[in-house]
């Protein structure tokens, strides 16, 4: 049976109560916890960056997920391996040289992943798709949480499933954006290994439940 990865996006967590939070998915079923960082040049939006991922990470008893969106994002790749990222994903948007940052990445220890936009062809991962441990397929425009899924993603996933397939790769494919209970099971069955859920999950009256109720659905 295959494990769907569950991973609340912090972006969307209550940042007067975020220990609290921490807690609820340290307590949850989900898998892992997703940290969008965000510098209001690559995005319109700034987010969180150094500190707020220290105090985090102290706190959390789940792997780290990463997310870059930000410029030249080779420049702070030792930085979030030193603060405890698992996985950290560079935006192929930002990356001159995609190769040369999955390399530096892997060689800090962590996991390598490449993010996407919703107006980038997978076909741009083929010649790299061995060196990615994790896809994360934008399905909202980056930068603001809350936004209206994209339909074309689905199409997307199994583009990037055939890719995957044919070259042999490990690559799990990560839906960040627009995630909720009326489309996570059609991105699972489409080929999709990590849902990433914000504002579905944080703006729920009961979070752990929600992302129970997830789960459940999944199985």
């Amino acid at each position: 049976m295959k494990h769907t990865i569950i991973a609340p996006s912090i972006l969307a967590a209550d940042f007067a109560n975020l220990q609290r939070d921490i807690e609820m998915v340290n307590n949850s079923e989900a898998d892992w916890f997703h940290l969008d960082v965000m510098d209001g040049v690559f995005v319109p939006n700034i987010s969180f960056g150094m500190p707020v991922i220290k105090s985090i990470a102290a706190h959390a008893k789940k792997p780290l997920d990463v997310h870059l969106m930000i410029i030249d994002p080779d420049r702070y790749i030792k930085t979030f391996a030193d603060l405890g990222a698992n996985t950290l994903t560079v935006h192929y948007e930002a990356c001159t040289h995609l190769h040369r940052s999955l390399q530096a990445i892997k060689s800090e220890g962590m996991q390598a992943g490449v993010a996407i936009n919703p107006h980038t062809n997978v076909s741009f991962l083929e010649d790299t798709i061995k060196d990615i441990d994790l896809v994360c397929m934008m399905s909202v425009n980056p930068g603001f949480g809350g936004q209206s899924f994209i339909e074309n993603t689905y199409k997307k996933i199994k583009q990037l499933r055939k890719i995957i397939d044919a070259n042999d790769a490990s690559t799990k494919i990560e839906i960040d954006g627009g995630v909720t209970n009326k489309n996570a099971k059609q991105l699972v069955d489409e080929g999709a290994d990590v849902l990433v859920a914000g504002s579905y999950v944080f703006g729920a009256s009961n979070p752990s439940q929600t992302i129970s109720e997830l789960k459940d659905l999944l199985k």
